[in-house]
């Protein structure tokens, strides 16, 4: 795959579609490869005319990893930024979202469609919200404005996030603490197999191997992050939040708080859906997204004319 040099950083990338069509830039959460965005996802929305763009964030994947830096007890930076007292991190959501523009630039990109997935969904917030001038418009999946007043995750999904394997050097450790993750915040309603959750683990872990630093580094950015209600609300283009009914680790309340303050938010709920890509909904996810795409294009025709 092509890589991109970004804010110092090399950043690792994907591209679906022509080069001159609208752009749909995919920023993924957590912890979590650009192989995540399903592909047929990808190729849906590069049929309807976009060219789509996904790429593995800083410290995940085979982009940069801040090895050079650590990030402070993730416990106690938890209690410490719930006090409203905030220790120095390796970088901050921020700087995310700066990478997300630098690899607009580095791909002679003027504006694109964001689209972000869980931590994802808080980057392109940001994007949205600082580079107003790069946006065309928002979606945000899965994903909160992180303000401490919403419900917190389910305790299993949040043991299970934290969860370490038995033997870190050990590939089949891994992959079974991989299982348990993915069993836990899969949707009841779309579940997956062990052996289709285990051929994606090995995937992943083939590709990039397993990198816990790079992952505590990334939560420590979201946990000192601050929530986005003031920055949501001047965020003015065509905006969409996808959320399930039963994630068990981002509440669907923290979705319905993201639609909220969005000028032109707009809330879709999945029943039976967790914290997860199930793919009997792609189509309609690639639907919405495009739908949302073209109330932009409509809103700049209106302007032009």
């Amino acid at each position: 795959m092509p890589q991109a040099q970004v804010n110092q950083l090399t950043i690792e990338f994907e591209t679906f579609g022509r080069s001159r069509n609208p752009c749909i830039l995919l920023i993924m959460g957590l912890g979590t490869q650009l192989t995540a965005w399903p592909t047929s996802l990808c190729k849906d929305l590069a049929t309807r005319g976009f060219y789509v763009v996904r790429y593995d964030n800083r410290d995940v994947g085979l982009s940069s990893h801040l090895d050079d830096k650590k990030a402070p007890p993730l416990l106690l930076l938890g209690i410490l930024s719930s006090l409203g007292i905030r220790l120095p991190v390796p970088y901050s959501l921020e700087d995310m979202a700066s990478d997300a523009v630098g690899l607009l630039d580095a791909l002679g990109i003027a504006k694109a469609h964001l689209v972000g997935a869980s931590m994802g969904g808080m980057i392109a917030q940001r994007v949205a919200a600082h580079y107003p001038e790069r946006t065309l418009s928002l979606t945000s999946i899965m994903s909160t404005t992180g303000h401490r007043s919403l419900p917190k995750a389910d305790s299993k999904a949040m043991r299970a996030l934290f969860m370490k394997p038995k033997d870190p050097s050990d590939r089949e450790s891994i992959i079974a603490r991989n299982l348990t993750v993915r069993r836990t915040l899969q949707s009841p309603a779309y579940p997956q197999t062990d052996a289709e959750h285990r051929a994606t683990s090995q995937r992943d872990l083939d590709r990039a191997g397993y990198r816990p630093a790079g992952v505590a580094r990334q939560l420590a950015a979201v946990i000192t992050s601050k929530h986005t209600r003031k920055l949501l609300r001047a965020v003015d283009v065509p905006s969409l939040v996808i959320h399930g009914a039963d994630d068990p680790l981002v509440k669907l309340a923290c979705g319905a708080d993201t639609a909220k303050y969005l000028p032109q938010g707009r809330l879709v709920t999945f029943e039976g859906m967790g914290h997860d890509f199930p793919e009997a909904l792609m189509a309609e996810w690639a639907q919405l997204i495009a739908e949302t795409a073209a109330k932009a294009r409509t809103v700049a025709d209106r302007k032009a004319a």
